[in-house]
């Protein structure tokens, strides 16, 4: 079965994840791939196969090498974006891409015009969606590509390498996958997570993060005799949210700028809530961000007396500073990719992995390229070829561990 089969199979789960249920997984869809995967890594032949309540899934490919080697992983996870549906997903292939619009249905059409990074692959074969749903190349690419490099290892026994262990987890997309990840169970020195772009991304440092809920406690009043007693809870929001810098949005950003991102607001006269999401990559420019809006809301509280209560959670933190001390894990990788004809390109993650968790809770963890493009959307889609690049790097890195 090839990287492609594989992956084509696995995005026909419906494993959209779900901020609001508490349960992990947060989702029944999940749970329902993690078996199917469990019983194709059985009949593959690896060892130490687990699957607990939760849905994490982890096994193991024994080392073929007398040699003293570390013991690494890599990691995918199970579930989609809830940004946009994941059922019903019908990829279709698109071979020999010749550089023009792909119709995805009636009514949307995937264009360059739009999305020029599809220039970039014209001769590969493309899979897309067919404009209804996500793709789920986040992260069910990342899987595939680990099983096939397993399956690969495993039936050439001539490519030496340690101990490798393999782990699809839940939830990540709403940034729960390393909540219940056992470090301690999986037992690695370091491990890699496939949940990158395009291809040649390689990955170490991701935003500090927090997450914001702001509720507005307005008066409302009827409002043909409301002077001087209404307090209207929107246009207290409104004006909490004009205090926070406009050219600080992520609309407005990139490289290493962080922002703060409005993600809903809800209410009526009467009560609002407002929410957001806080990153930075720099430690201090973060704490100084989540400054800033306290003291917005200090503001707005001076104005319209006890109204406003802010709570902000931290979310992930920045990996660079658990993975900098062992960069040779990053080294590795980078070798791995210049050695398969990949040109690496080494950033700045705009957001956060499992891996960023993970390397917190002492597994340094960097981020690798699955290949796809448009995370999230109905005009997600990923190349053949960059995953089959994917699968090559893996077999790379486990051949370099062992001759390093």
């Amino acid at each position: 079965m090839t990287v492609t089969d594989r992956f084509l199979k696995y995005v026909r789960f419906d494993t959209e994840s779900d901020t609001e249920t508490g349960i992990t997984p947060s989702t029944s869809g999940q749970m329902v791939l993690a078996r199917e995967l469990e019983k194709e890594l059985k009949e593959l032949g690896l060892e130490d196969v687990s699957l607990d309540d939760n849905a994490y899934l982890m096994a193991t490919l024994p080392a073929n090498t007398d040699k003293t080697v570390p013991t690494i992983g890599f990691i995918s996870h199970l579930d989609t974006s809830p940004d946009l549906t994941g059922k019903n997903v019908n990829p279709r292939i698109v071979k020999n891409y010749d550089g023009k619009n792909i119709p995805l249905n009636n009514e949307v059409t995937l264009s360059p015009n739009d999305f020029p990074e599809m220039l970039d692959y014209i001769g590969q074969d493309l899979i897309v969606t067919d404009g209804n749903t996500l793709l789920g190349a986040d992260d069910k690419a990342g899987i595939a590509e680990i099983i096939t490099a397993i399956k690969y290892l495993k039936d050439h026994p001539e490519i030496k390498h340690g101990k490798i262990r393999i782990a699809f987890n839940p939830d990540e997309e709403i940034g729960l996958g390393a909540h219940k990840f056992d470090v301690e169970k999986f037992g690695c020195e370091w491990a890699y997570t496939m949940d990158g772009g395009p291809v040649g991304e390689l990955e170490y440092e991701n935003f500090n993060a927090a997450g914001v809920k702001i509720n507005i406690q307005g008066r409302s009043v009827h409002p043909g005799y409301a002077k001087g007693k209404m307090i209207n809870a929107l246009l207290v929001a409104n004006k909490l949210i004009s205090l926070l810098p406009a050219n600080e949005r992520p609309e407005h950003t990139t490289g290493y700028e962080g922002f703060f991102h409005l993600t809903n607001v809800s209410g009526t006269v009467d009560a609002a809530t407002v929410g957001y999401i806080i990153r930075d990559h720099d430690r201090n420019l973060f704490e100084n961000r989540k400054k800033q809006l306290l003291e917005a809301v200090d503001y707005i509280n001076k104005i319209y007396p006890n109204s406003t209560t802010v709570e902000i959670k931290d979310q992930y933190y920045n990996m660079r500073e658990k993975v900098e001390p062992v960069k040779h894990i990053v080294d590795i990788a980078f070798e791995a990719m210049n050695m398969v004809g990949v040109t690496p390109i080494v950033k700045p993650i705009r957001g956060g992995t499992d891996g960023a968790q993970l390397s917190f809770k002492g597994l340094p963890c960097p981020n690798i390229f699955a290949g796809g493009h448009n995370f999230h959307g109905r005009y997600e889609f990923v190349p053949v070829q960059s995953m089959e690049k994917a699968v090559s790097v893996i077999v790379k890195i486990a051949e370099l561990v062992v001759q390093k």
